[in-house]
Formats: structure tokens, sequence, C-alpha cells
């Protein structure tokens, strides 16, 4: 064998969609259908003698999200804004957990700063739900 070993799991549970909770402006969100949020961070080689990099050079980091909402979620959101307007409610963080339903470590992440950049809607024939896909800027993530 190559060294490789076959490590069986513990307890045979992953983290999965049914221990999710998002909380948007300190409120649970229950009609979300999927959270999307990372950051990357501009990094370049810095070259100097020779063919091969001799530093490493670090830029901003950015962050992006979006969160895709039933209708009903989308448009109790919309009641929080004085104008109708998603891109006019002042910023909130959204938080993300992972609570097991096993009792297995609760894993966080707070996406700091949001405001959504666009409102939508979009529904086809024969469609039995009205899911948005809505993008937000946040400031930066703690992925605590």
């Amino acid at each position: 064998m190559n060294g490789f070993r076959h490590v069986p799991l513990i307890n045979g549970v992953e983290y999965s969609w049914a221990d999710l909770v998002v909380n948007i402006g300190g409120s649970p969100v229950v009609g979300i259908t999927k959270v999307d949020y990372k950051d990357s961070q501009q990094m370049d080689n810095i070259y100097g003698a020779g063919q091969q990099p001799i530093a490493r050079g670090y830029g901003n980091i950015t962050p992006t999200a979006s969160i895709t909402l039933l209708r009903k979620e989308v448009e109790s959101l919309r009641a929080a804004s004085a104008t109708g307007r998603l891109q006019d409610i002042a910023p909130f963080d959204m938080i993300v957990a992972f609570v097991p339903l096993n009792g297995g470590a609760i894993i966080t992440h707070k996406v700091r700063n949001c405001q959504f950049t666009e409102d939508a809607n979009a529904i086809a024939q024969g469609e039995t739900k009205n899911e948005t896909t809505l993008p937000l800027i946040p400031s930066h993530i703690e992925w605590i």
C-alpha cells in the first residue's frame, strides 16, 4: 500500500442542512433554501533575482454572500424597509450556525454588515414554490 490508511467515521454523522440555523438581524429565517458566503484574498508572488518567487504580497480580502429565500420570507424582510426596497434595509449581521441534532460541536460563522444589492422576483408556470436568490454585500466574515 502507499501509506494511506482508511479511518472510519467516528459517529457516521456529518454537518448537514438539517443542522443549519440562520439568523438575519437577530431573527431566525425559516424560509431559506440556500446560503452561500465566502471570502477571497488577493495574493501575489514577488520576484527578485532568479526565476522563483522570493516573497509573497497580500492584498485586500473580498467577502461575498447570497441567500435564496422563499417569497414569504422576502416579503417579511421587505416589510422592514421604509421604502419597500430590500436595498434600503440598514446593514445587518447574518449568523450561520450548524447545530448538530446529535449534540456535536456547534460551528458559527458571522457574515457582518450585510446589505442587499438586488431585489428580484421570478416564477414560471408549473413551479410549486417561489424562491429568489438575493446577493449580499458584507463587510467581512468571522469564521469562528
